[in-house]
């Protein structure tokens, strides 16, 4: 609507121009040879119009002819540019969907129309890939190669093929020409991360670590996290030889890492060989502080060689202080406690640790504590088996494998910083425990059962009615009593010890209760007129049963 309004007021104006022109007093002659002629100032203006427009025109047509020729070149050049654009198209999606019969055919029409398009290359190279001809895969790499802007290209195509062969040393070669030309490509810098790991080569593994935080490659967190992994392999490679350099890589990586385990346990260590004890304590607080571990706590506690078990006992009460709701403290505080033999407080701790991780070392040690205390071989077993049955505990594991120590790679794939705390994959699983019920059960210990042996002595007058005896081989039948004129046979002059029995008290007599035999005024107890095998340890139950045999200690 503007536009018609905007046409029409044109219109009105040229109309307006053309009535002043009229009236404008200007005369004008035209003059040629055998005439002369004056028209009007308005007729004039419109003939120089018109003959401007029939010289643009003609001049129109004839530069169209004249570049008619190259113009019908480029026509059918973009026409061929098109149709092999929507090749390359087609050949990509080809390639994403897996169809490489497809894609093999679209890089074949778009070479055709896009001979020195990289694109093409790049599609005939996925191509190939996809069908698993690694060979031309390679070819269509290197002639990427000449070309500068996808030299580049090519050289990561040419890793990814090298890598997949299992060639390392090519693959190093192209991600290290690669990082030589651009430092800033993501893949180049962590190949050659993982390459000079794999080498132990720390320090050049950290200058590279250098150039991709430079470069925004890698994230600050996940830096720090790796440059705190190199340091602590550093400091483990040359501890032995180089104690203060291990000593200096050490503290760095704890400053950077402070919940780093391995960083504070090298560290600690360092400082604990230069009588630094102070200094070393606290490193190892600090971290414990942020994540309570076990190798800390064994760093902890041992930090002074010469340390008695009830000095380590006072360093285990100060680390758990610091995280005192956290289960390995309690831990801790046992450990130290069943080394110093202070039974009752490992009890404690243990119960403790038990409401709060029912784990299978803290069942372990509930064993060992319960052998070490009383000797009950039943609460023994009874805590063994709730050992197999109970959550396992985590340890360090890279990729499946468990590892005795901290490692900076993995031993089986090589990567760095794999190495990772964590219940192994295969002992995940474990039956649920009741930590409420289990601390019940270990607060209540089960006092020793000391046996008491009567002194045998001879009896003056048989018992009218003598107890009956139950052979071992026979538990569940009671031999039937003797006559009463035959007395009972004393073991007071016997060589050798008889043949260990099982003795059960008879019960009384509904009528009358046999006198008990006497010698001396002294009471003789009719269970102990046979004496025990010499390995019997007595009474188990504290009710009169005795067994010949002792089985052995999980722990002796």
């Amino acid at each position: 609507m503007i536009r018609i309004l905007l046409s029409v007021a044109a219109l009105f104006l040229a109309v307006l121009v053309f009535d002043w022109l009229g009236g404008v007093p200007v005369a004008v002659s035209v003059s040629w040879p055998g005439g002369a002629a004056a028209p009007p100032l308005r007729v004039v203006v419109v003939a120089l119009l018109v003959l401007a427009i029939a010289l643009l025109v003609i001049w129109k047509i004839t530069s169209g002819l004249w570049r008619a020729p190259r113009g019908l070149r480029t026509y059918f050049a973009g026409r061929r540019r098109d149709r092999g654009y929507r090749a390359l198209s087609r050949g990509m999606i080809a390639v994403g969907s897996g169809d490489y019969r497809l894609a093999q055919r679209e890089a074949s029409e778009a070479n055709r129309f896009l001979e020195s398009e990289p694109l093409v290359l790049l599609l005939a190279a996925q191509a190939a890939q996809l069908e698993g001809r690694s060979d031309a895969a390679r070819q269509a790499f290197t002639r990427m190669l000449k070309a500068p802007e996808t030299r580049l290209l090519g050289l990561r195509g040419l890793y990814i093929e090298a890598t997949r062969a299992g060639e390392a040393a090519a693959a190093r070669q192209f991600a290290a020409e690669a990082q030589k030309e651009n430092p800033a490509l993501p893949w180049a810098g962590a190949a050659m991360m993982d390459y000079l790991s794999a080498d132990r080569n720390w320090g050049e593994a950290l200058s590279v670590l250098d150039q991709n935080m430079a470069g925004r490659l890698v994230a600050k967190g996940d830096a720090n996290r790796l440059r705190a992994v190199l340091l602590t392999a550093r400091a483990l490679e040359i501890e032995d030889g180089e104690p203060e350099k291990a000593r200096a890589f050490a503290l760095e990586a704890h400053k950077i890492a402070p919940d780093f385990v391995p960083a504070a346990t090298v560290a600690a260590r360092t400082l604990a060989r230069q009588l630094d004890t102070r200094r070393a304590a606290k490193v190892l607080e600090a971290t414990w502080k942020l994540n309570p571990h076990p190798d800390l706590a064994v760093a902890y506690l041992h930090l002074r060689p010469g340390d008695s078990a009830r000095d380590r006992l006072k360093r285990a009460h100060m680390l758990e202080n610091l995280k005192p709701v956290h289960p390995e403290g309690a831990v801790t505080v046992a450990r130290a406690a069943l080394d110093a033999r202070e039974f009752t407080l490992a009890r404690e701790a243990l119960a403790k640790a038990l409401r709060q991780a029912p784990t299978e070392r803290v069942c372990l040690m509930m064993a060992e504590l319960e052998e070490s205390e009383s000797g009950d071989i039943g609460r023994v077993r009874e805590w063994l088996a709730r050992a197999v049955r109970a959550p396992r505990d985590a340890a360090w594991t890279a990729d499946g494998l468990v590892l005795d120590a901290w490692q900076p790679l993995s031993p089986l794939s090589g990567r760095l910083d794999a190495v990772e705390w964590r219940v192994p994959a295969e002992r995940e699983t474990g039956e649920a425990i009741e930590g409420e019920d289990l601390a019940v059960i270990a607060a209540t210990p089960n006092p020793p059962v000391l046996q008491e042996v009567s002194p045998i002595v001879e009896a003056e007058e048989p018992p009218a009615a003598p107890p009956p005896v139950i052979e071992q081989d026979k538990p569940q039948q009671a031999v039937a009593a003797e006559p009463e004129d035959k007395p009972i046979a004393t073991t007071e002059k016997a060589e050798t010890p008889p043949a260990p029995i099982l003795t059960v008290a008879p019960a009384k007599p509904a009528t009358a209760e046999p006198p008990s035999p006497t010698a001396g005024g002294v009471a003789v107890d009719p269970l102990a007129v046979l004496p025990p095998p010499p390995d019997d340890p007595g009474p188990a139950n504290g009710k009169g049963l005795t067994r010949s045999l002792t089985p052995q200690s999980p722990f002796s």
